[in-house]
């Protein structure tokens, strides 16, 4: 896949853990950016979109406009940073410590074996789609509203207009950490924030 670039979401307020950055977080003795920039080893460049921490593979970090403008504004920033000649993407939210390289492998095959397919998308245990992606970077930016129209988008509807193909989750590859119990059941040392 070396036409494959990566953007690793990592932008949030973190709000249901008490503000506290989810990149940072630690499960199996690795930050949560780390891991997901292992997910995504087969991508030529990767985009950070968030605050800038140290990360152990060089990256480049960019912010959505405004900040905290959510996901959607955040992928396309992403995106819109990459080089030019980058044709699919992998999108990952941070907060998803179970996704692998074999993981973003399974997606981009699904895309490739897929006719006319705009991409291919991890979908949960739950039967929702989740911010685990490959996209054809020309038909992300054909549907990519005006940049004063992007803040507090979902990224489900942005991409609501693409032909993504779903692929099943394996074992826990699909679940994310949103709360504390999310990050304990992850392996997360702690359950919730140190007090101040």
């Amino acid at each position: 896949m070396g036409d494959l670039a990566g953007v690793v979401l990592a932008g949030g307020r973190g709000n249901r853990l008490g503000g506290v950055e989810k990149a940072r977080l630690v499960v199996g003795g690795r930050t949560l950016l780390d891991r997901a920039l292992d997910a995504c080893a087969a991508a030529s460049e990767v985009v950070v979109v968030g605050p800038v921490v140290p990360t152990e593979r060089a990256v480049a970090f960019v912010r959505e406009e405004p900040a905290y403008g959510g996901p959607a504004a955040g992928l396309l920033a992403g995106v819109a940073a990459l080089g030019a000649t980058v044709r699919r993407v992998v999108v990952l939210a941070v907060d998803m410590p179970h996704v692998t390289a074999a993981t973003v492998t399974r997606l981009g095959a699904a895309h490739d074996g897929a006719e006319a397919a705009d991409g291919a998308v991890l979908l949960g245990a739950d039967g929702r789609r989740q911010l685990a992606m490959v996209l054809d970077v020309a038909a992300l930016q054909a549907v990519a509203p005006p940049p004063d129209d992007r803040a507090g988008l979902p990224v489900h509807v942005l991409v609501s207009g693409l032909r993504l193909v779903e692929v099943p989750a394996l074992e826990r590859e699909g679940e994310d950490v949103d709360t504390w119990d999310d990050a304990h059941a992850a392996g997360v040392p702690v359950l919730r924030p140190p007090a101040p």
